[in-house]
């Protein structure tokens, strides 16, 4: 483009002199007793174009006539003056030719100001000279950057390599010193990505891209703050699941609370917790949620308390009740003696003194809701042989008008229909263990061979501690 422009401007330059030459030659003798002082300019110059003393309107416009025409680049065109003002028009074909001839209209002499009514009609060029010159400078860049795309691959693969081995060993030596695989990963993954950059940047140094190499390198934090605000839940759920694996609040297989989900841990990711509820099914809640909620764990210590509420008529001996209910309490074989249980006077009702009956139990060999249900039915048993009365609370109801009472006739039982034996009755009483009860056992074994059977979602990224989890499963 910048040799066609320079051989328009030497094409112009001959044209001005070969017309000014003729102009010369050709002048009458009355013009050359006034000589007219003219001057030769490029496009682009700044030097005046002189035409005479005084020159009138017609001089001008028959001086920029001649030189427009002798550059052959305005066709067909006119040119007017009047008052110093010169008008321009005819067509043109790129906006560098029409704006060369205002600026030669203004540079020339006594003229006041320019109107340039000339349009610019593009020709339309067949010539495909340019496309192949272009198609052969980029065939000549591509064999330039033949070898230097080879040599950046054969760099970026050694150091990618290199950096494969440094996250084998740093895995190997921080396995015995990290006891969480997530934080064993994550240093393992930052010693290496230092090896990466210096590849990157070798090889932008070597295509000659110093700048973007040193931004590259730069920018690698700003990069990461600009992902961490774009991805804020992701990133909140990783850095808890990450915390998380650090402190170890739950292992695989233990039987926590979180909220309003109760069941035993299956797994940690990096997104989620998963449990598995006491009703078999399979909750995951984000790791920011647990990170930030109130974690109990059962498993954490396999002692357990547990209560209930016993209520006694006002007429009955507190002390005798509380010496009945305590050895019944003694005598489950479920009760744990240390720390012993105890019955508690908590509160005068209505018409019941309340008892919270307190007792320990091993958690991961029985089961909270069976143990009770049989200490409930043991506890009760025991109050009534020795005739302590357990009233109904108290209720007053009120009739205004007064009531009447009717006496129905007393239904025959049917005949054939046998009642049951009283010592069936009396032995279904005494046993510790009821056939609703079962066996009393914990169904954290039931939940775990559930857990082993099913198709654990993301079981390949759990982040705790898997010897620890095989312990606590077994």
């Amino acid at each position: 483009m910048i040799f066609l422009r320079r051989l328009e401007s030497l094409f112009g330059r001959f044209a001005i002199l070969t017309t000014f030459l003729f102009t010369v030659a050709t002048a009458p003798v009355q013009a050359q007793t006034s000589p007219v002082v003219e001057e030769t300019v490029a496009p682009g110059s700044t030097t005046e174009i002189a035409v005479a003393p005084g020159a009138r309107d017609t001089q001008i416009a028959d001086r920029l006539r001649r030189i427009l025409t002798a550059s052959n680049w305005f066709s067909p065109f006119s040119v007017s003056v009047r008052e110093g003002i010169v008008f321009l028009d005819g067509q043109t074909e790129t906006d560098e030719r029409r704006d060369w001839a205002q600026q030669l209209a203004l540079r020339t002499q006594d003229v006041v100001a320019v109107v340039n009514r000339i349009e610019v009609q593009r020709a339309i060029s067949w010539d495909l000279t340019p496309t192949w010159r272009e198609m052969e400078r980029l065939v000549n860049r591509a064999q330039w950057f033949v070898p230097l795309t080879v040599v950046s691959l054969i760099i970026l693969l050694v150091f990618w390599l290199v950096s494969r081995g440094v996250t084998k060993l740093a895995r190997v030596s921080l396995r015995q010193r990290l006891s969480s695989p997530l934080l064993v990963d994550i240093a393992a993954r930052a010693l290496a990505l230092p090896v990466i950059l210096i590849g990157i940047y070798l090889v932008l140094q070597i295509a000659g891209l110093t700048r973007l190499a040193v931004t590259v390198l730069g920018g690698t934090g700003l990069v990461g703050i600009v992902l961490g605000l774009a991805f804020r839940d992701i990133a909140e759920n990783a850095l808890a699941s990450i915390l998380l694996s650090v402190r170890n609040p739950f292992r695989t297989g233990d039987w926590i609370q979180l909220g309003e989900y109760q069941g035993i841990v299956q797994n940690l990711n990096m997104r989620t917790t998963i449990l598995m509820t006491l009703d078999g099914n399979h909750v995951q809640i984000p790791n920011s949620l647990v990170f930030k909620s109130v974690i109990t764990n059962f498993s954490a210590n396999p002692n357990r308390r547990a209560e209930f509420h016993v209520g006694i008529g006002y007429a009955n001996s507190i002390a005798l009740a509380q010496e009945l209910i305590v050895q019944a309490l003694r005598a489950h074989p479920a009760v744990l003696d240390d720390p012993e249980p105890a019955a508690i006077v908590d509160e005068l009702g209505p018409s019941t003194v309340n008892i919270k009956v307190q007792f320990w139990f091993d958690g991961k060999s029985y089961s909270l809701f069976k143990v009770r249900s049989s200490l409930m039915r043991q506890v009760k048993r025991a109050l009534q042989d020795e005739g302590i009365s357990t009233p109904a609370p108290a209720q007053e109801v009120v009739f205004p008008e007064g009531t009447s009472f009717h006496q129905h006739p007393v239904v025959q039982e049917p005949a054939g229909e046998v009642p049951r034996p009283l010592a069936l009755i009396r032995a279904a009483e005494t046993a510790t263990v009821s056939t609703g009860e079962g066996n009393l056992k914990s169904e954290q074994a039931e939940l775990k061979r559930q857990a082993k059977a099913c198709d654990l979602p993301e079981a390949e990224d759990n982040l705790l501690n898997p010897e620890v989890g095989a312990s606590a499963q077994s």
